[in-house]
């Protein structure tokens, strides 16, 4: 970008171009990474009424089963950063893709329910720690600049997010887990030509635990995903009554552009207030989809849960990059993204069986009672004004000289 200053003509170079070329090169892997990882996600949910069916399962159990990807993820967070923490992110990134992989190539062939469980459980391990290298990668290569390439990575992730359920619209339980699988072996080689980050960038501390901004964040983010959860895990037995298999992955792919939307919008306010928004529509959308079965309230129902879950997100983040300094990050980024996954694991487990005793339209208890935990626990004293509002924005990059000028 070109800029005037005293009659003279300047240029802003992004953070990542500033870099040198291996690490400028390392960006778009990363987004890349990060794009395919969240697909990993989300391709199950349009697969998951012809699942039920062919194996005669109930929201129960289709729930225990969307529910085995985020409760492995927990353990790929822990292993993965201890790995992170002795410089090997490229080590962590190719056992990750090689993890998830497998998984979604024995999705594909699984013959029964033992088999699609044992293959979830391979890509939640692959997830969790493709999220932590990626993460560790880019506060590794470009220190100073953590929050704008960390927002560039979440956007990253939203529109792989929009990624999933088009796989998932293919048709049928094989087409859409071995395109995935496929991706994954397309990024490897990229992954392999990472540059190798210091050992020594990035140290555990468990005080940081400690602190009512960390958990807050911490709640924040459960509940943002627990939205996830819902949506890939049980709803789409709900909307198997109306809608086909490609129908639900394209509503599926409307759903991740208003996530992406919500993240986007809700960077320019400060992170409590979105977090507060997010969790109420969230709440009131789930309620909606859940208790109607007609067009126009499912659509309303789900524009406020894609808008709500990304502004929980961004705002849930924004609160934890305030509370805790990046170079003593690892304990809390591990710790945060475990507590968050437990959102998506409470989204098709506790889901599953709500929907299954009470009705679909008690989904809306599960953010309800995550807000008032947050409620609890940011109200017991009163909140430092550090966990109100984010660390402020890197300082603009140094101004560089267009070639030949003189």
């Amino acid at each position: 970008m070109a800029s005037s200053t005293g009659g003279r003509r300047s240029w802003s170079v992004p953070a990542w171009v500033r870099r040198p070329r291996a690490q400028s090169l390392a960006y778009p892997v990363l987004l890349i990474l990060s794009a395919v990882d969240s697909a990993g996600y989300s391709v199950i949910a349009p697969t998951l009424p012809t699942l039920a069916e062919r194996h005669h399962a109930g929201p129960a159990v289709i729930g225990a089963l969307a529910s085995t990807f985020p409760l492995t993820m927990m353990v790929g967070f822990a292993a993965a950063g201890r790995l992170v923490r002795a410089g090997r992110t490229r080590t962590t990134l190719l056992t990750a893709i090689a993890l998830a992989a497998a998984g979604a190539m024995l999705f594909a062939t699984a013959p029964g329910l033992p088999a699609l469980f044992a293959a979830r459980a391979l890509m939640g391990l692959g997830s969790g720690g493709l999220w932590i290298g990626v993460t560790f990668a880019t506060l590794a290569y470009w220190p100073g600049q953590e929050y704008l390439c960390m927002s560039r990575i979440y956007a990253a992730y939203s529109a792989g997010a929009l990624l999933g359920p088009m796989l998932g619209a293919l048709g049928g339980t094989a087409a859409p887990f071995l395109t995935y699988a496929l991706l994954l072996a397309i990024v490897a080689p990229a992954a392999a030509a990472l540059p190798k980050p210091a050992a020594d960038q990035f140290h555990p501390d468990r005080a940081a635990l400690r602190t009512r901004g960390f958990w807050v964040s911490a709640i924040g983010i459960m509940l943002a995903i627990l939205a996830t959860g819902a949506l890939d895990g049980v709803l789409p037995l709900h909307f198997a009554d109306r809608l086909s298999q490609t129908g639900i992955g394209l509503t599926y792919l409307g759903v991740g552009a208003l996530i992406a939307i919500g993240s986007a919008a809700a960077g320019h306010q400060p992170p409590a207030r979105m977090l507060i928004a997010g969790a109420a529509a969230i709440t009131t959308g789930l309620t909606l989809t859940g208790a109607t079965t007609t067009y126009a309230p499912w659509a309303a129902g789900l524009l406020l849960i894609g808008l709500g879950a990304g502004a929980a997100q961004t705002g849930a983040t924004g609160l934890l990059l305030a509370a805790v300094p990046t170079n003593r990050i690892v304990t809390a980024m591990v710790v945060w993204s475990q507590l968050g996954i437990l959102g998506y694991l409470a989204g098709p487990a506790l889901g599953g069986l709500l929907a299954q005793h009470l009705g679909y339209a008690a989904l809306g208890l599960l953010p309800a009672a995550t807000l008032a935990l947050l409620a609890l626990v940011a109200g017991s004293t009163k909140v430092s004004s550090a966990a109100r509002t984010p660390h402020p924005p890197p300082a603009p990059p140094p101004r560089r000289q267009p070639p030949g000028h003189r």
